[in-house]
């Protein structure tokens, strides 16, 4: 067989914008171009990728199960031009990451996978801290880019936009005695003892006169499961864990968001 990966690449854009004439612009190709380098394709394979039948580019059996293939092939053949370039220049790309712990997994899962799907030679490193922690990891140059929860201000030797929200809420474990009230007040949640994040640069909202400090949220998470008081924690670090009863309904409402930021380097 004698097909070509840009044949190939004519091919996905048109199974992907659903007309030949669509994937020529695309690729700012001329449409008898796309449409010749299709054909030469189907000739070379021996069956129709397209059924020509209709108006519009509609796969056939075989082509859908093509397409599948062809897109891996193009995703491999960039992976080989990348790891090419890293070796012609001396040079492997790297990449180093700061993330906040109280940042949802979920969100930080999808970003981890999008980069292996999209940079397969890349070599990365995550560093996972307290926000504070994360700031100074940029700061410092051990990460060139971080995630972490707004909890104040940040140094003006980063820059910073907003790209999120993380949800936050009352936890408290299971057995604690406001797990058992169908209503939390402020003043309830003044009698018992409230758990806060340790922070140098930043005071964590306080309802109550008996604290007890931590830098980690996981510390201050397994402190509300082992029902030694009460904490504003995000939603989706305290979701795994056992004996712990969440989002306790109040009469005036404690602020539930943060929002995520992304600090860059100064070069950046």
């Amino acid at each position: 067989m004698n097909w070509t990966i840009e044949q190939l690449r004519y091919f996905v854009a048109a199974a992907e914008e659903g007309s030949i004439s669509a994937a020529a612009r695309r690729l700012g190709k001329a449409q008898s171009a796309v449409s010749t380098a299709i054909s030469l394709l189907e000739a070379d394979l021996g069956f129709e990728l397209f059924d020509r039948s209709r108006r519009n580019a509609r796969l056939t059996d075989q082509g859908e199960v093509m397409l599948l293939e062809a897109k891996e092939l193009l995703r491999q053949a960039e992976g080989l031009n990348h790891r090419a370039n890293a070796l012609a220049f001396g040079e492997q790309p790297q990449l180093s990451l700061a993330l906040d712990e109280a940042l949802p997994y979920q969100a930080v899962s999808e970003l981890v996978r999008d980069l292996a799907y999209q940079f397969a030679y890349l070599e990365l490193t995550l560093l996972n801290g307290t926000s504070t922690e994360v700031a100074e990891y940029v700061e410092k140059q051990r990460a060139d880019i971080g995630f972490h929860v707004d909890r104040g201000a940040i140094s003006s030797a980063l820059g910073h936009k907003y790209v999120g929200s993380a949800v936050q809420g009352v936890f408290v474990a299971g057995d604690h005695p406001l797990a058992f009230r169908e209503q939390v007040t402020r003043g309830d949640l003044a009698k018992y003892r409230q758990i806060l994040m340790q922070m140098d640069d930043f005071t964590p909202l306080q309802l109550s006169p008996s604290i007890w400090r931590a830098d980690s949220s996981y510390v201050i998470a397994s402190m509300v499961v082992d029902t030694l008081g009460w904490a504003i924690l995000p939603e989706a670090l305290v979701a795994p864990a056992q004996n712990v009863t969440g989002n306790l309904s109040l009469c005036a409402p404690v602020p539930a968001q943060y929002a995520a930021v992304a600090a860059f380097g100064d070069e950046s």
